[in-house]
């Protein structure tokens, strides 16, 4: 099928899903469980750990979630989805929202109709390469074979990339990331290009993360954030804030094990919102007004869950940078709670 006529395809049902599921905020609280579209296993991100339980930056997200709408960060099922399948599931329902490492685009915004309320995470695409090929530069890439995911953005980058910069290469293309490790790690391709975020989540599995380089070039913007239908734009609202009150958080310095104690004590106003002691903020999102502490509670602030996930202190390694707040030299700003 032509890539024009998937899209129309796509975009028609989505319009199609607006109508039939343009009550998405009811239809979880009916269900009472959040269906959270996720990476089939990005370590870091979302992925299962040894319990068979989703771990992960991403995964803490749809958790924050499932607290500020149902008040139970576990009532989530997690729904894996490879690249190519993603979009199609939140346009048919599904999947309440898509949060799995999906780059804002404007083709994904306008033809497919999907709206992304928040970017959770600001990257770039990268290359990997084993140590012993001996290159420090992707543009020293001139005749590489390349793995790449379908289905993605990085398709049309390293298309570009390699253009203007009048190199060739071959691409490998596979469905997952298990499946570009599998084939990057067997010799199948010299190189293996994605998010560097990627890049550094699937490095840190590996037996020997030292012997793999990623290279300096980011090659493109790809600002990372969960995705909902067009049209439900109450269900956007609720993503969105939840997301915007673990900034806030962080911003105001609520942990989840201070939040009790600032509770008790704070007299700031937005605050004090935010944690339901004044005002009507939940209810006015068609929540409880203790939804927003309730995201906090379940995995902690932004900050919080940016290190425990991916951060300096784990074996992914990843600074802050464009993640920090804004009051940081970040791009993370939540517009205020009032």
């Amino acid at each position: 099928m032509k890539r024009s006529m998937f899209l129309g395809t796509l975009a028609a049902s989505t319009v199609l899903a607006g109508a039939a599921f343009g009550g998405t905020l009811d239809d979880v609280k009916a269900r009472g469980e959040l269906l959270c579209g996720a990476n089939s296993g990005l370590t870091g991100f979302a992925a299962p750990d040894a319990n068979g339980e989703y771990q992960g930056f991403d995964a803490s997200l749809c958790k924050a979630i499932a607290a500020a709408v149902l008040g139970d960060a576990s009532k989530v099922k997690f729904v894996p989805l490879s690249s190519e399948v993603r979009f199609t599931a939140l346009a048919s329902g599904e999947v309440d929202v898509l949060i799995r490492n999906s780059t804002f685009t404007f083709s994904r915004d306008s033809d497919l109709k999907l709206d992304f309320p928040v970017i959770n995470y600001y990257d770039g695409q990268g290359f990997m390469v084993k140590k012993d090929l001996g290159v420090s530069s992707a543009k020293e890439l001139d005749g590489a074979t390349v793995c790449i995911q379908t289905g993605t953005t990085t398709e049309l980058n390293l298309a570009d990339f390699f253009k203007a910069n009048n190199i060739t290469y071959t691409p490998v293309t596979v469905q997952d990331d298990s499946e570009a490790q599998r084939n990057y790690l067997a010799g199948s391709c010299d190189a293996f290009t994605t998010d560097a975020s990627g890049l550094a989540a699937v490095r840190s599995a590996f037996p020997d993360p030292e012997n793999h380089i990623i290279l300096p070039e980011i090659i493109s913007k790809e600002p990372l954030g969960p995705a909902v239908r067009h049209g439900d734009n109450a269900w956007g609202d609720v993503v969105r804030w939840t997301f915007n009150a673990l900034l806030i958080a962080e911003e105001k310095g609520i942990t989840k094990a201070n939040l009790a104690e600032v509770e008790a004590s704070s007299t700031d106003p937005e605050v004090r919102r935010l944690l339901g002691l004044e005002g009507d903020m939940g209810v006015m999102l068609g929540l409880d007004n203790a939804a927003f502490k309730n995201a906090i509670l379940a995995n902690g602030n932004y900050g919080e869950i940016f290190e425990a996930s991916i951060g300096t202190s784990t074996p992914i390694g990843l600074a802050r940078g464009l993640n920090a707040l804004w009051t940081q030299g970040g791009l993370q700003y939540a517009a205020p709670f009032r």
